[in-house]
């Protein structure tokens, strides 16, 4: 099964989500070629998932437009899916049930049906489960589910909105690994909001660095590392450091920091002495 990435636009893109409210994006442009990994990184609140619903055709923006293929977004399609922290399934239905639901409302013949959530499942690595509740599984295997119920579909383009989030981090390194190497199998863009430096380093090909509010793109930063990646490799560890250091020339440095002055080392080693 190899499906063909779809080319993406954003053209001068901005929003607001009440008339008079302020503005979450303002003119945002970036351009993502076919079968092209992308990372969204920002802080909080800086429009980062605002921008993702929108290019998943959820929400239409206040100005601008997003492209794919040369066609202007106005609204879903099974061209492309999107995947939330959560995983959101029926509780009670069986998993090859939950990966094949969107097929069923298609309409299509059963065998298809079948045919596609078996190699769908074969992908994330749960055929053994096809038959198990989705209430008995693990965080992670409940987030292949997800993540199958999408492949299934045959999407062109795959939006993910901080899907790892909740997991632990040797789950989350798994899927991690795992959804890279499936996209660049099947040939899909995939578009990643992260604020998380390392899942950048590890999942993409280039990340857009966004600052805000209003959210706007500031920098785009290449990760061109071959082959699969592992967190303890030195590109990735460079890659990470190339990211993080952009990301604090446009974000700023992470808040809560302590500041190493005179009064709060002190105060630190007051601390101490009263603990010992």
């Amino acid at each position: 099964m190899v499906i063909p990435g779809v080319h993406i636009k954003i053209e001068n893109l901005a929003h607001r989500y009440r008339a008079r409210s302020a503005l979450v994006l303002d003119r945002a442009e970036a351009e993502v070629a076919p079968g092209e990994a992308l990372a969204i990184l920002g802080r909080s609140g800086c429009g980062k998932s605002t921008l993702l619903h929108i290019l998943a055709g959820l929400m239409r923006p206040s100005a601008g437009a997003v492209y794919l293929d040369g066609k202007a977004v106005e609204g879903p399609s099974p061209r492309w899916v999107m995947m939330f922290q959560q995983p959101s399934l029926f509780p009670w239905m069986q998993v090859a049930q939950n990966v094949g639901i969107g097929l069923r409302f298609a309409r299509l013949p059963k065998v298809e049906v079948a045919s596609r959530v078996a190699e769908a499942l074969r992908l994330v690595d749960l055929e053994s489960h096809a038959e198990a509740n989705v209430q008995d599984l693990s965080g992670g295997q409940q987030q292949r589910v997800a993540l199958a119920r999408s492949l299934v579909m045959k999407p062109e383009l795959l939006l993910l909105d901080e899907p790892f989030s909740a997991l632990d981090a040797f789950t989350r390194a798994a899927l991690q690994r795992d959804v890279r190497s499936i996209v660049k199998r099947l040939g899909l863009t995939l578009v990643i909001v992260t604020h998380d430096i390392d899942e950048a380093a590890l999942m993409a090909d280039r990340a857009l660095i966004m600052a805000g509010p209003p959210g706007t793109i500031v920098e785009a930063v290449t990760i061109d590392i071959k082959g699969q990646r592992e967190r303890k490799d030195p590109e990735v560890r460079a890659a990470r450091e190339r990211l993080m250091k952009s990301f604090e020339a446009v974000a700023g440095p992470s808040p809560g920091a302590v500041e190493s002055s005179p009064a709060a080392v002190a105060a630190v080693a007051a601390l101490a002495v009263a603990q010992a």
